[in-house]
């Protein structure tokens, strides 16, 4: 495994530290593990900085001509996806995702690498822009930098970028409009051009009944379409898809957690991370305190189980009987296990003593829920079944909604640990769903299961799972009904 390329200068290494991360986190997506992630990390990003400084080098003779490229991010991201399709071809594609594999070996896969007018409009319109404007609009919407962050980073004017952001995306639409008519498209398509152009510019117009329909069954057209439209929050999800590719989705879902964990999620006013370097201090000191006062108040309750009160040796003996251990035997306690989102969830109380597995009243299995590709040795219980009488709350967060499509969230607390989930609920308006991460989706009818995927199957108690999806919708989109997680109905709300 090659090491990683050598900081050329103090730009070079700030650069290293804000690419880093987002390249590990796509190659995490691609791999079927986190030292298989770490190897294609490395090799994608020593690949991708070379082919960086290569074009930084690159001088181009003639006034107003440059070379096209990609910004330093989406140029290592797409090195992630060239290495993962040299490890397919080079016969170590079992290392990569099996879902990742069957799109390399398709013919969307070749879209990003065949003739230049048949690539996707996005990464067309992205590669045609100033690599500084190109920049701009991709960390504020695929990274979800808060725009104080990224106007340091690009050193930009704070009180500006705003303004600068709007001109860009602007931009961006028309540098795809233009991809988009330049792109080889059927008589058809081509008669829809400039309707198409006129209903994504307004976010009152209507889309006409044979547009819809025409955008149902077309893919070029429909990436087309998601590019022009800058109103209903469905550029992030464009640029991703159209840049990155395969799991471009699961990328920037990634990404925009990642930055509410670094700001602080649902923090009112939150700000960049170096701007509340005080409050997080503060917070710790607290966080110490209430974790000295809690092992205090233990040993102090410990202490006392432990004294001799009055009264015979008969009755002493009596109530060390009628006194429950403090640990069971031969049970360890161990830290916070890290929840589906990535962050240690709060120490919990003891729950109540489950009852599947006291001997002689074990509960018999409900009817099983969905499908799981876990097996189980024999006489050990499975995950759903240790955890079907979980209590649990769901969260059911619509991100995003446009004409025939929506963005929506799914987060899960629960009672008890979870060595494995599925979460499933009933939609009311015959929604479907389209693309799923950190989950497996399957869909009967109106009743949808999403299934854990590895890397987030173990939550630990009091903890939650949270994972998102994309769908369409026709006459209405109101909150699905119905929830359960392992067959056990939840709370919503």
């Amino acid at each position: 495994m090659p090491d990683l390329p050598t900081p050329q200068d103090d730009t070079e290494s700030a650069l290293f530290s804000e690419c880093w991360d987002a390249v590990l986190s796509y190659a995490d997506l691609c791999t079927s593990g986190s030292l298989t992630a770490h190897q294609l990390a490395t090799e994608a990003f020593t690949l991708g900085m070379r082919e960086v400084r290569a074009a930084a080098s690159t001088h181009v003779r003639g006034a107003g001509r440059r070379t096209a490229r990609l910004p330093v991010i989406p140029a290592l991201l797409t090195a992630v996806r060239t290495t993962a399709a040299a490890w397919e071809a080079g016969g170590q594609g079992h290392k990569l995702d099996p879902e990742l594999r069957l799109w390399l070996n398709s013919g969307s896969a070749a879209r990003f690498s065949g003739p230049p007018l048949q690539r996707p409009v996005a990464l067309r319109g992205l590669r045609d822009m100033q690599e500084a404007d190109a920049a701009l609009l991709w960390l504020a919407e695929v990274e979800a930098l808060p725009l104080p962050a990224v106007a340091r980073r690009l050193g930009l004017e704070a009180a500006t970028v705003a303004d600068e952001l709007d001109q860009v995306r602007t931009l961006f639409r028309d540098r795809c409009h233009r991809a988009h008519l330049d792109s080889p498209m059927d008589a058809q398509c081509r008669s829809y051009a400039r309707l198409l152009d006129a209903v994504t510019r307004s976010p009152a117009a209507e889309t006409p009944g044979d547009l819809s329909r025409h955008l149902a069954t077309c893919v070029q057209c429909a990436e087309a379409a998601a590019c022009l439209r800058l109103h209903g929050g469905g550029l992030p999800a464009a640029l991703a898809g159209g840049v990155i590719g395969w799991g471009g989705l699961a990328y920037l879902e990634r990404r925009r957690r990642a930055t509410e964990v670094r700001l602080g999620a649902g923090r009112p006013g939150g700000t960049d991370p170096g701007d509340d370097e005080e409050g997080t201090g503060r917070s710790r000191v607290l966080r110490g305190g209430l974790l000295a006062a809690a092992v205090l108040l233990s040993a102090l309750a410990l202490g006392v189980s432990m004294m001799p009160f009055g009264g015979s040796g008969g009755d002493t003996a009596a109530a060390q009987d009628d006194r429950q251990p403090v640990a069971a035997p031969g049970v360890s306690r161990s830290a916070p296990r890290p929840t589906a989102t990535g962050s240690p969830s709060a120490t919990a109380p003891p729950s109540a003593p489950r009852t599947e597995g006291t001997p002689g009243r074990r509960k018999p299995d409900p009817e099983p829920q969905g499908t799981t590709s876990v097996t189980h040795p024999a006489g050990t219980p499975s995950a759903s079944a240790t955890t079907r009488s979980a209590r649990c709350r769901v969260a059911y967060e619509l991100d995003s909604q446009w004409p025939d499509g929506f963005q929506a969230t799914v987060t899960v607390t629960t009672d008890r640990a979870l060595s494995g989930w599925e979460v499933a609920w009933t939609f009311r308006d015959g929604q479907q769903v389209g693309q799923m991460w950190d989950a497996t989706v399957h869909q009967n009818g109106s009743r949808v299961t999403a299934t854990a995927a590895d890397y987030n199957k173990t939550v630990a108690a009091h903890g939650t799972l949270s994972f998102g999806f994309l769908g369409t919708w026709t006459d209405a989109n109101r909150t699905p009904r119905a929830f359960a997680l392992n067959g056990a109905p939840c709370t919503l709300g």
